[in-house]
């Protein structure tokens, strides 16, 4: 499965979303063709896991696949613990944070080839990142494809009740400095399980202003079918861990 191009290389091109994540603070916004603008939450993401974020943690099963992981914070936190987790992210200075950190990351499109295909225990899409690709029935797909038979997904999803779907770029709305635009949606939780077919739903739940849903995947007699593939990046290597781990399986 390819990668949506736009979406890849305009986070790994983005120069105002590397410098947001070199100086650990913001203003970085997703920026609408209309000009309305979408704040990101540079700080908290560059900062410790928080009590939120911890909590959301404590619900992961098994090893723990990072989609869009950006600086790292979950992943870190998780190495903390001594658990198998991997990051991916399209952006460089996202990895390299990560790594930094002390966590595993690659500079991957979930929509690549990646390790483990078929025997992730959990699958995080957090701060946002539902709406990577902008077609949140795609991205389930996928992490279908990446999850163990039973396997856990766990989506952070917009605040409000929203299914959009838009073309964005990133931008520091300080400078002209832009990057390209891609697509985009934000989903709220119940879009989010309107598109959840064939996913049993396991919770919904809202703290500190974030709200979360929890999905298990297909049974193995209806999973069989999801290829286990695996595969590596020389240049974006992560670390290899315990044996029998699906980041170690190269």
């Amino acid at each position: 499965m390819s990668a949506p191009p736009a979406t890849a290389l305009a986070w790994a091109s983005a120069d105002p979303y590397a410098a947001a994540l070199r100086a650990g603070r913001g203003p970085l916004f997703l920026r609408r063709s209309d000009g309305w603008l979408l704040p990101l939450e540079v700080e908290r993401w560059c900062a410790r896991a928080d009590a939120v974020d911890r909590d959301v943690l404590d619900r992961c099963e098994g090893t723990v696949l990072d989609v869009g992981c950006g600086p790292g914070r979950l992943v870190a936190e998780l190495a903390g613990q001594g658990r198998t987790v991997l990051g991916i992210d399209v952006s460089g200075a996202a990895v390299d944070h990560t790594m930094r950190l002390g966590g595993q990351a690659l500079r991957r499109s979930v929509f690549e080839p990646l390790p483990g295909e078929g025997r992730w225990g959990t699958v995080l899409l957090m701060d946002g990142n539902v709406g990577i690709g902008g077609d949140p029935r795609a991205l389930l797909d996928r992490a279908a494809g990446l999850l163990r038979p039973g396997g856990l997904l766990i989506a952070e999803t917009a605040p409000v009740d929203i299914d959009e779907r838009v073309d964005v770029r990133i931008t520091d709305a300080r400078t002209a400095a832009a990057g390209a635009a891609f697509p985009w949606a934000r989903i709220g939780t119940p879009a989010l399980l309107r598109y959840a077919r064939g996913w049993e739903r396991s919770g919904q739940w809202t703290a500190g202003g974030r709200r979360f849903v929890a999905l298990r995947s297909r049974s193995a007699s209806s999973s069989a079918e999801h290829p286990k593939r695996t595969a590596v990046i020389s240049s974006q290597r992560a670390r290899k861990p315990s044996g029998g781990s699906p980041v170690a399986d190269r």
